[in-house]
């Protein structure tokens, strides 16, 4: 009798450990998407708010790594929750400027590549060659349906707003002049035009996953002038303690 009752308390517990694993599983799969935004809020603010330290000399020992950089567009994978687990344990980032249009309410550091773990808490430059202020500044950056971050506002963007770049030396101010919605496959966009100095902000251009087309939203410069703690702090939210090289 008693092999028999504790053969029996055996599967019960059995029972009820599988119904607790399968309700686990069951919530996750359930707040999957709750849990990733949540997870990618979190990181692109810590994020952003570390950028807001930078000086002009991180941004000059950040710059060596530019050309290791990932550039392959076929690389980037859509942020599902595997994607923004790996970029939660790659912490390793190393900005080389902000970028901000605060029109929208996008304010963002800017890292060198589209590594997924870049894209998930940022803005990556598109080409390796690229240079603050000068040609086609290519940036690329996710859009997640229902949320506020990342280039996700960048939809609410009007011809004729600001969109402000940095490399804590100089402040870049470019006027958007294009935003249009093109098929992924017109990649031409990001390529430098002769005589203009743009900035090209390349996203997806809804909320639906897998969709082919892509938002694309150029700007011309407008204004370059010397970065100063005042307008760092006002535009990009900068936490300037050191004194801003000239």
């Amino acid at each position: 009798m008693r092999k028999e009752r504790k053969k029996k308390n055996g599967k019960v517990w059995l029972w009820r450990v599988l119904l607790i694993l399968l309700l686990i599983v069951s919530l996750g799969l359930i707040f999957n998407e709750q849990i990733k935004l949540f997870v990618v809020d979190h990181m692109s603010q810590n994020s952003l708010n570390t950028a807001q330290q930078l000086t002009a000399d991180d941004v000059a020992n950040n710059k060596k790594n530019v050309k290791k950089a990932n550039y392959t567009f076929k690389s980037v994978e859509s942020l599902d929750l595997s994607v923004v687990s790996k970029a939660a344990l790659n912490r390793n980032l190393k900005p080389i400027g902000l970028m901000a249009v605060p029109s929208v309410n996008v304010h963002l550091p800017i890292l060198a590549g589209i590594a997924n773990t870049n894209l998930v808490v940022g803005a990556g430059t598109m080409k390796p060659d690229q240079v603050m202020g000068k040609r086609n500044y290519a940036l690329a950056g996710h859009h997640i349906p229902h949320t506020k971050v990342l280039f996700t506002p960048l939809e609410n963007a009007k011809l004729g707003e600001k969109i402000y770049l940095t490399d804590m030396k100089q402040i870049y101010t470019y006027t958007i002049s294009l935003d249009k919605v093109v098929d992924k496959s017109q990649v031409q966009y990001i390529n430098d035009v002769p005589g203009k100095t743009m900035v090209t902000l390349i996203t997806c251009a809804s909320q639906m996953e897998g969709q082919p087309e892509r938002r694309v939203i150029q700007g011309d410069l407008t204004s370059t002038k010397k970065a100063n703690k005042k307008q760092l702090t006002k535009i990009f939210g900068a936490k300037v303690t050191k004194k801003v090289k000239k």
